[in-house]
């Protein structure tokens, strides 16, 4: 249903499979997108790539490169984490508890514009 590896990114989860530095390749690249000479000067976007998996993520959310490190490595763990557990992962449960969350919501939203509709028409029918 929900491809997997787009559920990751999730930052509660408790047990997640580890990552050992011989598996991981990395690189610095230049980012892309806006930020013009601060983009453009400096090789700050990580890639990093685990070998086992074939997994890649590019990281460019900062301008610090270890802090871009961090980051690609906690989105990398995540994402190997979901690969290896599939639906048994703690990242897929979140996604789809806060799935589930957002279409109650959404539900009772609907509930809540019916209600009003048939409270206006039933003001409108005792003004006539």
């Amino acid at each position: 249903s929900i491809p997997l590896l787009q559920a990751a990114r999730r930052r509660n989860s408790l047990s997640l499979l580890g990552l050992a530095e011989a598996e991981l390749e990395e690189q610095f690249v230049r980012g892309d997108g806006p930020g013009g000479q601060a983009t453009n000067k400096t090789n700050n976007c990580v890639v990093l790539k685990h070998i086992p998996s074939g997994i890649v993520v590019k990281c460019h959310q900062t301008r610090s490169v270890e802090k871009n490190r961090k980051i690609a490595r906690e989105i990398l763990q995540e994402k190997v984490d979901l690969f290896y557990r599939g639906e048994d992962s703690d990242v897929f449960k979140e996604k789809k508890a806060s799935e589930k969350k957002k279409q109650e919501k959404k539900r009772r939203a609907k509930e809540n514009l019916e209600r009003k509709k048939l409270f206006k028409e039933m003001q409108q029918l005792d003004k006539k």
